[in-house]
C-alpha cells in the first residue's frame, strides 16, 4: 500500500457557500435515488450511499427527510443526470456531471461558462475516455489495518487502496474499485462494520496534464464557474 494519488484540487467556495452547494447537490442525488430504487436504504443501495454522504458535510436531518418527501410527492421534480465534456484552458479535460429538470436551459449555461472561462465544450466521448469511472470510499484510518484490508477486499474488486489528506489535512485511507462493483464493496465494507466518511462515483483521470500555478488558476476559475451553476453536480479534472 502507497500513497494514492489525487489530482490537485482547487478550492474554491467560502466554507458557508459550499456547504449550501452540497446538501442542494445531495438533495437532487436523494430524490434520484429514491425515484429508482424507493425509500427504503435496507434495499436502497444509492440511497444509503447518500445518506452517507449527508452525514459527512454535517447536512441536517430535516433536509434530508424533506428531500425524501419531495422525491415521493405528486408534483415531483425529475432529474435528467447528463454528462458534458470538454476542455479548459491548458489543455486539461472536464467532466461535468449535471442534475437538471431543463436540457435546453442546462447545455446554454454550460456552454456559456466554457465559453466565458476560455475553454471549449466538446460532444459525448470527447474527453472520458481520458478517464476510469470508479468507486471512490474514504476511511479514517483509526483501527484499521490497511494491509489486512487489501486483502479481504480484493474479492469485492478493490482496484487501489491507499493514503491520502481529507479536506483539513487530516489523514485518510481511500479505497478504490470499479464502477460495477460499487455495490458489492459498499456491502463489503458495511459487513465489516466500516461506515466511510464519503462514497462517491467519480471520475479518475487516466493521464494528467501537468500545468504551473498560473495556468492551475485560470482553470480553478473556469470550474469555479461550473460548480456555482445550480444544475452541476460534479466537475472532474485532468489537472496535475
Amino acid at each position: 500500500m502507497g500513497r494514492i494519488f489525487e489530482v490537485r484540487k482547487s478550492t474554491m467556495f467560502a466554507r458557508w457557500d459550499r456547504m449550501a452547494k452540497q446538501f442542494t447537490r445531495i438533495g437532487k442525488e436523494i430524490i434520484i435515488a429514491v425515484k429508482a430504487g424507493g425509500p427504503d436504504p435496507g434495499t436502497n443501495a444509492a440511497l444509503r450511499r447518500c445518506f452517507q454522504n449527508a452525514r459527512s458535510v454535517g447536512m441536517p436531518k430535516d433536509r434530508v427527510e424533506a428531500a425524501i418527501k419531495r422525491a415521493q410527492g405528486k408534483e415531483l421534480v425529475n432529474y435528467d443526470e447528463i454528462l458534458y465534456e470538454g476542455y479548459a484552458p491548458h489543455g486539461v479535460a472536464l467532466l461535468v456531471e449535471t442534475a437538471t429538470d431543463n436540457h435546453v436551459r442546462t447545455v446554454a449555461n454550460v456552454k456559456s461558462h466554457f465559453n466565458k472561462g476560455g475553454g471549449s465544450l466538446g460532444n459525448s466521448g470527447a474527453v472520458s475516455f481520458q478517464f476510469k469511472k470508479m468507486g471512490v470510499f474514504k476511511l479514517k484510518p483509526e483501527g484499521l489495518n490497511a494491509e489486512d484490508m487489501e486483502l479481504e477486499l480484493i474479492d469485492f474488486g478493490l482496484e487501489e487502496l491507499g493514503e491520502s489528506t481529507g479536506e483539513n489535512g487530516e489523514e485518510i485511507l481511500v479505497v478504490r474499485c470499479a464502477f460495477a462493483d460499487f455495490g458489492n464493496m459498499q456491502k463489503a465494507l458495511e459487513d465489516k462494520g466500516i461506515t466511510p466518511l464519503s462514497a462517491e462515483l467519480e471520475w479518475i483521470p487516466t493521464t494528467t496534464v501537468p500545468v504551473t500555478d498560473a495556468q492551475a488558476e485560470d482553470i480553478s476559475k473556469l470550474i469555479e464557474r461550473l460548480e456555482q451553476d445550480d444544475d452541476v453536480q460534479k466537475v472532474f479534472h485532468n489537472m496535475g
